[in-house]
């Protein structure tokens, strides 16, 4: 049998931040008010940097820790609603930069849950056997729809990338992998796009932000949050007991709260780190794992769950043992 595994992770964040004094100066909005509602008390803001330079610096250091060259890699997905320009791709502008062969490079959308989409394909494209080696990067650069005069998300969301190089395994390293959507007919996470044409006139129209109904929204991830858990244990036939740690999306230590109690876990077994990165969507997860193996949270050999929720509505998980 032909199975995948996490063969290298790497992140990156842009070096400007942007602390909860600094945005009571743009908005009105206190530390305490930010900090008691998401746990947020600094995030990245990206100055020069695009979506691409973003994840180009993080597959840097996936490729460093898996010990690998660009050379080596048979495919790149990745996963973003914040592309430096509708096409081309930021996989094929990656493809080119990092110096790679002529491979298949594609972009996927699948708002904060796009990794675990990127996860799920590249796992399957694995298993065929027709690839050995795949770079898989969520990379967001939410700050350019960012509406800063919506205090409701603004003080959400930062900027970064996360990568994984997943490679062909002998071995069943990801046991698991779960996802689904939702149709949310109701736009209760969107952001506008262009507008029709009639009689061939475009239509003036005003520059569209990310636009969130924030109760909503926090009552669709904390049921789907434990519930994809939970779905995954059965899949894998595993206990809680049997997890090192949970490393769900970070949009908001409230809901990460609320999941451990739904699951009946301790705090200490869900890894959080949305303090100092904000909610980056896509990239939430990989820098959040690659930040919980760096810091020594996980282990090699540890078995994690990592789960995530976002527009769409979409919504999926993995059991990944390292």
């Amino acid at each position: 049998m032909i199975y995948s595994k996490v063969a290298g992770t790497g992140a990156y964040t842009p070096e400007n931040r942007v602390t909860n004094h600094d945005m009571e100066t743009i908005v009105e909005t206190t530390d305490e008010w930010i900090k008691s509602r998401t746990g947020i008390e600094s995030r990245p803001v990206t100055l020069t940097e695009n979506t691409s330079d973003l994840a180009y610096q993080a597959a840097l250091n996936a490729l460093d820790d898996a010990k690998l060259k660009a050379s080596d890699l048979d495919m790149i997905i990745v996963a973003t609603v914040t592309p430096d320009q509708p096409f081309p791709g930021v996989s094929q502008m990656l493809q080119s930069r990092l110096g790679c062969r002529a491979i298949p490079a594609f972009d996927v959308n699948a708002a904060c849950t796009g990794f675990i989409y990127a996860l799920n394909i590249a796992d399957k494209m694995l298993k065929s056997g027709d690839y050995q080696h795949i770079l898989i990067i969520g990379a967001e650069t939410l700050t350019k729809i960012t509406d800063y005069a919506d205090r409701n998300t603004c003080v959400l969301f930062g900027d970064g990338a996360g990568a994984f190089v997943l490679s062909k395994s002998d071995t069943n390293h990801i046991p698991a992998i779960l996802t689904y959507a939702k149709g949310d007919e109701k736009g209760y996470l969107k952001m506008d796009g262009y507008p029709l044409k009639k009689n061939y006139i475009t239509p003036e129209q005003t520059r569209p932000f990310l636009q969130m109904n924030g109760a909503e929204v926090f009552k669709f991830a904390t049921a789907v949050l434990p519930s994809v858990v939970k779905s995954l244990l059965e899949e894998t036939h595993l206990s809680l007991d049997d997890i090192d740690m949970i490393v769900a999306h970070q949009a908001n230590k409230r809901i990460i709260d609320k999941a451990a109690k739904t699951l009946g876990v301790q705090h200490d077994k869900m890894f959080v780190n949305i303090d100092h990165t904000g909610n980056t969507s896509a990239a939430s997860v990989p820098i959040a794992i690659d930040e919980a193996i760096k810091t020594g949270a996980l282990k090699k050999g540890d078995t994690m769950i990592t789960a995530a929720f976002g527009a769409g509505f979409t919504w999926g998980g993995a059991v990944i043992k390292l």
